[in-house]
């Protein structure tokens, strides 16, 4: 191709990969190019053929540009002649134009006038470089005489360093010139036809026009897509995949319609040497051929890095709307899941009676029921987001959490139901047991109450009396009483209100027996013995009832109003049962249920029982710390993997925590277990230790200078081998949060039962205090934020966090989206105002002294919601306008 054609195409295909992925528009970079002169610019000038560019070649190939007769030479234009001669020059290759160009002028039928002038005005404007210049002097004789004149005298006047030759004749010109390179006018046999020269040079530069054309509009396509920002929402992403997808089908067109163009060029240059067996292309020809076939390529090469450009942003996009369609998916599973969730845990697992428990069994069944569709659906939806994770979505960061969280849902509401269940199962159980034994003891004291006594004095009568207790008794086997028991003792532990329910039962039951017993004995004597009869001195008892059938028979809690006890109506002064006995009883029955149902006794079950479990955990967590790490600092084998860091700062690393774990394993947790039983010594066990509660004060003052260690050295291979051995998720610095997590979980626990125990408030406030001395005013003094602090409010909560940003109004690009990289942000919760810091350490001699530099706030009273997923929740602003999503990052601090 020529100079200016290789400048017009861009080059080489490197240049059309720039487009597609550089970032100037294409107005700046038509602003930086000069265009080339086109034949089309100049076509009425190529017209008149006072210039030609044939295609021969010099001997040594050299082009020859030939000036033929033209008898308006002398009138031509300047610019006219600047134009053509430089258009001409531009045309060969570099390698052929380095060589210089051969200047045929004929002038055979002119005059001395017109060689002189030609001689000129190629000599003031010829742009390339000259190598021979050849002179076809006129033929007439004078004239001829004129010219030899006038060469000799104006030689130098021309200013040409190549030698200029006058020809007399064809023939002479043949001597410099090769035949075969010659046109027909010339004595040569170089076919030549100008108007189709003119006809291909137009057609090739308007090819090259079209494909640097269709470069830029690629160029700019591409630019336009790579500053695309992704929507937040389904519908605004499905309109820009259709908007995109109709320009991608628009510029395929084109470059076919390029490629068409290209391809039929090629065709009539490649039509013009099958003309004849012994034609052949001349070297003009032969680059227009390599032209076309060039830019042919590029125009594959340009489509094809295109269309792969275009691939993978097309696959952007469909992947975007596969993350919006899943968004929004997710956000409807998790509010049913949530809704859910909230009236199983609402849906109470205490029954007073069978008929409640039966009715919370079938709620639960019917809640179930309900759940199973968004169960399924939640399901469903988690796999879907396995599948775009495996697909390798570039949202993997941000679909993992909600599918984790989905089936994190789906298995606490299986569980909770299933522990409810299990719970109303067996308290359903131990009611229809109750009820038996309840049953049971007031028809037996009915029957005692029964027997006229009058009628036992005889021994008929009193046999009489004897049989029916005996029978009455083997109704006990009958209807399993016994089992009760048994019940008592398997659920001892899981059901502890039902439980106690069922220890008074059983306390009744053995008090009847017990009565039952003592009448026997009573009867068995008056039947073997005849007795005076005693007058009786106590009124009659009642009637006795008819006794209903005992699985009917709802269960009674105490007497009806106006009516004696059951247990009293068998009190008889014949001695049958002792007075001394009956008010035992009755004060123990008395008792029991006093403890039942003041809970001004004991803890509620839940909370005594979560106390327990959680505390049996922690000293587990502690345990495995002073074994799995601290002991391990001392192990010889690992010593070559203990950061430098780390030597001589063991206590600054773990603190007290070795006083923490002896106190809670040898004294705390054993004291607390022994409150199962009696809930109501849990208060006085706090309260006992509160002194020795203080050790958290030293344990917190010391965990900055904790995690400061921990941030220089716990990427370390050492702390990777022991957590390996260990078989631990989370690595060493959560465990060393444990201690401030404990002594947080004890207020909240305690404060859940602050309205019931008056001993409880006491204890909340020690813990609070011991939360007070462990406290955050040495963390957050520090704090510089723009404002006054005191106007904001009492400090609630602080911690370190993951902070991404999901705005509606400030959609990232897809290179920002590709990465999602969090910012780091130190939190500090206020009455009145959320804030987001950056923290910074200052390392003095002594310890990390932290500051914190105010980056963004947010009104409390604007927050218009949170939505909580493992380890992350949501925080909406001003109705979702602003979304921040914030990961637990380092700890959180109450205060």
């Amino acid at each position: 191709a020529s100079v200016w054609l290789q400048d017009l195409i861009c080059g080489d295909t490197l240049y059309v990969f720039s487009l597609l992925f550089s970032s100037p528009s294409p107005d700046e970079i038509m602003q930086q190019e000069i265009r080339p002169l086109l034949a089309v610019d100049i076509i009425e000038q190529l017209h008149r053929q006072f210039a030609l560019l044939s295609g021969g070649r010099g001997k040594d190939g050299a082009p020859i540009i030939t000036f033929p007769e033209y008898s308006g030479f002398g009138d031509l234009l300047d610019e006219d002649f600047q134009n053509v001669v430089t258009y001409l020059t531009s045309i060969p290759s570099l390698d052929a134009a380095s060589i210089g160009f051969v200047i045929i002028i004929d002038r055979r039928r002119d005059k001395w006038s017109s060689v002189k002038a030609s001689l000129t005005r190629i000599a003031g404007a010829f742009p390339g470089n000259l190598q021979l210049v050849l002179v076809l002097r006129p033929s007439r004789f004078f004239q001829r005489a004129v010219a030899d004149i006038g060469m000799k005298l104006h030689r130098d006047d021309f200013k040409m360093k190549v030698p200029i030759v006058m020809l007399n004749s064809l023939s002479d010109l043949h001597g410099y010139v090769d035949k075969g390179q010659l046109t027909c006018e010339l004595g040569g046999n170089l076919e030549y036809c100008h108007s189709q020269w003119i006809h291909h040079r137009t057609a090739i530069e308007n090819f090259a026009v079209t494909v640097k054309t269709t470069a830029q509009m690629l160029q700019k396509f591409g630019t336009d897509l790579s500053e695309t920002e992704l929507p937040n929402d389904v519908q605004y992403t499905k309109d820009l995949l259709t908007t995109h997808t109709e320009k991608h089908d628009k510029l395929k067109d084109e470059l076919k319609l390029a490629v068409q163009q290209g391809t039929t060029l090629l065709g009539c240059i490649k039509e013009q040497a099958a003309k004849s067996e012994n034609h052949k292309l001349n070297p003009d020809e032969m680059e227009n051929q390599t032209t076309v076939e060039r830019l042919l390529a590029q125009l594959d090469e340009t489509e094809n890095a295109f269309q792969q450009f275009w691939s993978k942003h097309y696959l952007k996009l469909e992947q975007c709307l596969q993350l919006r369609h899943f968004e929004h998916d997710f956000r409807e599973v998790k509010v049913s899941l949530d809704s859910l969730m909230d009236t199983l845990t609402f849906l109470s697992d205490i029954g007073d009676c069978v008929t409640r428990v039966e009715m919370l069994l079938n709620d639960l069944n019917t809640l179930e029921e309900k759940a199973q569709e968004s169960l399924e659906k939640a399901q469903l939806h988690a796999l879907h987001g396995d599948q775009l994770i495996q697909s390798n979505h570039y949202a993997v960061d941000s679909i993992r959490p909600k599918c984790v969280e989905l089936r994190r849902i789906c298995d606490n509401f299986t569980n909770e139901a299933k522990k409810k269940y299990d719970i109303l199962s067996k308290s359903n159980q131990i009611h229809k047991g109750i009820d038996k034994v309840n049953q049971w003891c007031e028809s037996g004291v009915y029957l005692l109450a029964s027997q006229a006594v009058d009628k036992c004095q005889s021994q008929d009568g009193a046999e009489a009396a004897l049989q029916d207790i005996e029978k009455f008794l083997e109704t006990a086997k009958e209807n399993q009483l016994s089992d009760l028991k048994n019940i008592h003792n398997q659920y001892e532990l899981v059901l502890n209100a039902e439980v106690k329910v069922c220890a008074v039962a059983l306390k009744r039951l053995d008090d009847v027996q017990e009565m039952f017993e003592k009448r026997q004995v009573s009867l068995k004597k008056l039947s073997a013995k005849q007795t005076r009869p005693v007058q009786p001195v106590a009124p009659r008892p009642e009637s006795s009832p008819n006794r209903p059938a005992l699985s009917k028979t709802p269960r009674t809690t105490g007497p009806a109003p106006g009516k004696s006890p059951p247990l009293a109506i068998g009190v008889f002064i014949l001695g049958f049962i002792h007075v001394s006995a009956l008010t035992n009883t009755t004060k123990g029955l008395l008792c029991n249920w006093c403890v039942l149902t003041d809970p001004v006794f004991f803890l509620p079950r839940h909370i005594m029982n979560e106390l327990i479990e959680t505390e049996r955990l922690y000293v587990e967590e502690l345990q495995s710390i002073m074994e799995g790490y601290a002991a391990e600092l001392d192990n010889t084998e690992l010593s070559p993997l203990i950061p430098i860091a780390l030597e001589n700062k063991k206590d600054v690393l773990f603190g007290n925590l070795p006083e923490i774990y002896e106190f809670h394993n040898r004294t705390f947790f054993k004291e607390l277990e022994n409150c199962m039983e009696r809930p109501e010594l849990v208060g006085t066990c706090f309260l006992n230790r509160k002194e020795e509660l203080q050790i958290y004060e030293k344990y917190c003052q010391n965990k900055p200078r904790s995690e400061a260690l921990w941030r220089q050295c716990g990427d370390g291979l050492f702390f990777q081998e022991c957590q390996k051995k260990l078989d631990h998720k989370l690595s060493l610095d959560a465990y060393l949060l444990k201690p401030v997590q404990r002594i947080t979980k004890y207020q909240l626990m305690l404060k859940a039962s602050l309205s019931q125990v008056t001993v409880i408030a006491r204890l909340y406030r020690c813990i609070e205090g011991v939360l007070c001395g462990c406290g955050t005013d040495g963390l957050c003094v520090s704090l510089t934020p723009q404002g006054n602090l005191s106007e904001l409010g009492k400090l609630l909560m602080q911690g370190s966090f993951n902070v991404w940003t999901d705005h509606k109004k400030g959609h990232s690009k897809v290179k920002d989206l590709a990465r999602f990289k969090p910012m780091q942000r130190h939190l500090f919760l206020y009455n009145k105002m959320l804030l987001f810091c950056k923290k910074r350490e200052e390392t003095t001699d002594e310890k990390p002294s932290p500051s914190y530099s105010f980056k963004h706030s947010l009104k409390v009273r604007s927050v218009g919601g949170v939505s909580s997923y493992i380890k992350k929740f949501e925080v909406w602003y001003n109705g979702r306008e602003e979304v921040y999503i914030i990961q637990v990052h380092v700890h959180i601090v109450s205060v």
